[in-house]
């Protein structure tokens, strides 16, 4: 505690340097929308919803028309959303847990990404329709 009094700036300094690293590296995954901003994108036909839970909680409900490319599947499955390179992809996942990581892996690969804010839990809290396999 005697360190941060005396050294305030430096503390000050690396608190500020990590805010922005964690700033950056979440835009990196693409910007969050809400699911309002969701359903016009979709609406408008310009985005394509990625689902990125297990086949299992897919299943259990899920945003009509999603596509469906679990996370620990992604890297083989990635050349899939080739023909949809023209729209944005929003990720969407059971809390926001992957979809960041999800977002950045598409961003490389050059598309342009978009992640649900709050993912399946906010959609289904806010009582917005599922379909059920």
């Amino acid at each position: 505690m005697v360190f941060v009094t005396e050294q305030w700036l430096l503390v000050s300094i690396l608190l500020g340097l990590i805010f922005f690293y964690v700033f950056t590296e979440k835009q990196k995954g693409g910007k969050t929308i809400s699911s309002h901003e969701l359903t016009r994108l979709v609406n408008d036909g310009e985005a394509v919803i990625l689902d990125v839970r297990e086949t299992k909680e897919f299943n259990a409900g899920h945003i009509v028309d999603a596509l469906n490319i679990p996370f620990n599947t992604m890297e083989k499955r990635i050349v899939e959303l080739d023909k949809h390179e023209g729209k944005t992809i929003v990720v969407v996942d059971k809390m926001g847990q992957h979809a960041g990581a999800v977002g950045k892996q598409l961003a490389q690969r050059g598309f342009s990404v978009n992640r649900l804010s709050g993912g399946m839990m906010d959609w289904q809290g806010q009582n917005l329709p599922v379909v059920k396999k």
